[in-house]
């Protein structure tokens, strides 16, 4: 969740939603993403509304504390369940996220979860996931987390190169990724996803070879994998700046993609999304398809998204001014701006672009519609899709899918 908030309008105090928002709202999947802030310490590369012990010192006393965080957490989703009204809304995915969440105590992890299911209800087949640090977990942790009604969980690896690990100011031990992976199997966990980061500098075409090696070896049922971007005002921004290491490249940013679409495919993960590959359609990531595909979440924690039935709105940055909204009995939000039609259509192409059923192509306009006809012509597009009404990405339109997705909604 990157950390700078756009403008907008205000947000009540009471949280309250337009009335058009809600209407229908029954019958629409609903999401909540749970956003903890604390890190260890600070990655390179990281630009996240996150903080460490010594960020915080200082600046928010007992209100920004990790050791209350949960009980904070757990009064906006009581608000939202004010908010949101009394119609019946099973929750269909609940994703926790950071920061490091696995900095709480699992025992918080579950009460949050429980929270959620108190107000709301979890549907019976709910999608549950947390991320995950994975120095900051253990079987015992693991198994709390299953017991109490997690079982999805997301291990930040990013390289098994130490030197590509030292870049990236990551703090785990390589090898100890792959072995999370055998514990949340042991301990019962459905799915497991392990994250990578391609393109850092000073990484190889050999070391990216020896990262994907290692997670095929751990078995994990799901893989994300990003480019690196090297975010203004962060540490990794400033080594470069300084020439300590080089900028990343993005021909290696595609050679490296390529490399990861062919290992995967060839071990039997399939590309669902531009950056994630799964062993099977329940192995897909639901809470992020909740994102890409324009439905209901609320986002709880400080400045955590939220979006329901056309309204997005965002929380307040800091920990402490998060914790200080709710104790005085106000919504921390702190902006949030209505969609019109026109925007809504826009997301949609957006992100469903990148998806791999693709977006229709009724959505598009004009313009649009002769750009998608070029994109065909150019190798860019499905031909088989493309003749059945819909716009999908071949191979060389996933590199290339920010500049197809900008000619679509121009």
């Amino acid at each position: 969740m990157p950390s700078a908030l756009p403008d907008g309008e205000p947000v009540p105090d009471d949280g309250a939603l337009p009335a058009p928002a809600l209407a229908g709202a029954a019958n629409r999947p609903l999401g909540f993403y749970l956003h903890v802030p604390y890190c260890a310490t600070r990655c390179g590369y990281c630009d996240f509304n996150t903080y460490t012990a010594t960020e915080l010192r200082g600046t928010g006393g007992v209100l920004a504390s990790r050791d209350n965080y949960a009980d904070t957490l757990i009064d906006e989703i009581r608000l939202a369940r004010k908010v949101l009204g009394d119609d019946p809304r099973e929750v269909r995915t609940v994703f926790v996220g950071g920061g490091t969440p696995t900095l709480l105590a699992a025992d918080d992890l579950v009460r949050m979860l429980g929270a959620i299911r108190d107000e709301f209800g979890l549907a019976a087949d709910a999608e549950v996931t947390t991320e995950a640090n994975p120095e900051s977990v253990d079987e015992r942790y693991l198994a709390t987390l299953r017991a109490g009604g997690f079982n999805r969980i997301s291990f930040g690896m990013q390289s098994a190169k130490q030197h590509v690990l030292k870049v990236l100011d990551r703090t785990h031990t390589p090898g100890r990724p792959e072995a999370c992976v055998a514990e949340a199997r042991a301990v019962g966990f459905d799915h497991v996803n392990l994250d990578l980061i391609y393109g850092t500098p000073g990484e190889s075409d050999d070391d990216w070879r020896a990262s994907l090696d290692a997670v095929l070896g751990a078995g994990p049922d799901h893989v994300s994998a990003y480019a690196l971007i090297v975010e203004e005002g962060t540490q990794l921004a400033r080594r470069i700046r300084r020439g300590e290491v080089p900028m990343t490249d993005d021909d290696v940013h595609a050679d490296r993609y390529l490399i990861a679409d062919e290992v995967l495919g060839a071990a039997g993960y399939d590309w669902y999304e531009v950056s994630n590959w799964a062993t099977s359609k329940a192995a897909r990531c639901l809470h992020n398809e909740l994102y890409w595909r324009g439905a209901d979440w609320w986002g709880a924690g400080p400045g955590a998204h939220s979006h329901v039935g056309g309204v997005r709105w965002w929380n307040v940055k800091h920990p402490g001014a998060y914790a200080g909204a709710l104790a005085a009995g106000r919504s921390p939000g702190a902006g949030r701006e209505v969609l019109s039609e026109e925007d809504r259509r826009v997301e949609r192409v957006l992100l469903e672009l990148r998806l791999r059923e693709g977006v229709p192509l009724a959505l598009l306009k004009g313009a649009g519609l002769a750009a998608a006809g070029r994109a065909l012509g150019e190798g860019l597009l499905e031909a088989g899709p493309y003749g059945e009404g819909r716009a999908v990405l071949t191979l060389r339109g996933r590199l290339l899918a920010d500049a197809v997705v900008r000619d679509l909604v121009d």
